[in-house]
């Protein structure tokens, strides 16, 4: 672990730094209390030091994201917290390498602060503090992904699913090209197609001026969100069905392969556990009846990939 990274780690500010990350106030003496553990446990610091230098090695470069078990349920305090204490160790060299690329700070701000709200969809599926899939937190201390409004954008290449489908399409991009990848996040209000419209004109320009020698041209998205289904379940004119009127899907007769099944993502999603059986869901929202209707019905939602040109 580099010096800045352990002095990150024992900041007598570090709640300061809890609050900027939007970490739930309810988590802040929790994670004090870990890290002080964690910094005197012969067993738990080097595991501690080996995660934050492959982090930190890692920043910049596309596509490096190691693969990181998601935490199980039952985890004790340690376990759950330990993840966050990684990405606050690595904050520093994070915010170096965004002060390099001249990011403004209210965008690597609101980028890094993703760190707080997937703590509360952790708590809002277990009851309890921590980070639930610790390997999605890589991007954003990477460098790899940005918060442009209401979407996210993130730094990454075709694989062969959408790369074989465009290069179908007749468009001059191939598996292994540069492109951004967009994600949905929630608690981030309405999808509506001005604020796309806002996210994507950001992403044109921020990608051109602080990563100009990546070239960036095509933004393609894989969510069940693009899934054809909910056009039969929502009300025409649906701020979702407006999102995926922006994408070209790619599908088997152009190489796109089959659709990935999704029911576990979307109830994960929607409601915040994926364990949850449709039967059991009480949906409130126009897109949760949706979503608990062609489920109890028999059907299934899939994760669909599509793109569009920048």
């Amino acid at each position: 672990m580099t010096a800045d990274a352990l002095a990150a780690l024992r900041a007598d500010d570090l709640a300061d730094a809890l609050l900027d990350l939007a970490v739930p106030h309810e988590d802040v003496n929790p994670l004090l209390a870990v890290r002080e553990r964690l910094l005197n446990d012969p067993v738990l610091l080097p595991r501690l030091e080996r995660d934050v230098r492959s982090l930190v090695d890692g920043i910049g470069h596309v596509g490096s994201r190691r693969r990181v078990e998601p935490v199980p349920p039952g985890a004790d305090a340690a376990e759950r917290y330990f993840p966050v204490l990684v990405c606050l160790a690595a904050l520093p060299a994070v915010r170096a390498y965004h002060r390099r690329r001249a990011v403004p700070d209210g965008v690597s701000r609101r980028t890094l602060a993703d760190l707080g709200r997937h703590m509360a969809l952790h708590r809002r599926s277990r009851g309890n503090g921590g980070l639930r899939h610790p390997g999605w937190l890589q991007l954003h201390f990477r460098g790899e992904l940005y918060q442009l409004g209401r979407l996210q954008f993130q730094r990454d290449r075709l694989r062969s699913r959408i790369g074989t489908a465009v290069g179908a399409a007749g468009l001059p991009y191939r598996t292994g090209d540069h492109c951004l990848s967009v994600h949905i996040p929630d608690f981030l209000g309405p999808l509506t197609p001005a604020a796309c419209d806002a996210s994507v004109d950001r992403a044109r320009a921020f990608f051109a001026r602080h990563f100009p020698e990546e070239e960036y041209e095509l933004a393609i998205c894989e969510s069940w969100l693009l899934d054809p289904q909910l056009r039969g379940r929502l009300p025409r004119g649906a701020n979702v069905l407006r999102f995926q009127d922006r994408f070209r899907l790619a599908s088997r007769e152009d190489g796109g392969g089959e659709p990935g099944p999704g029911d576990a993502r979307v109830i994960e999603f929607v409601f915040g556990d994926p364990g949850l059986r449709p039967a059991e869901l009480a949906p409130r929202t126009t897109l949760e009846r949706a979503v608990v209707g062609h489920l109890l019905a028999g059907g299934h939602w899939y994760e669909r990939g599509g793109w569009f040109t920048l």
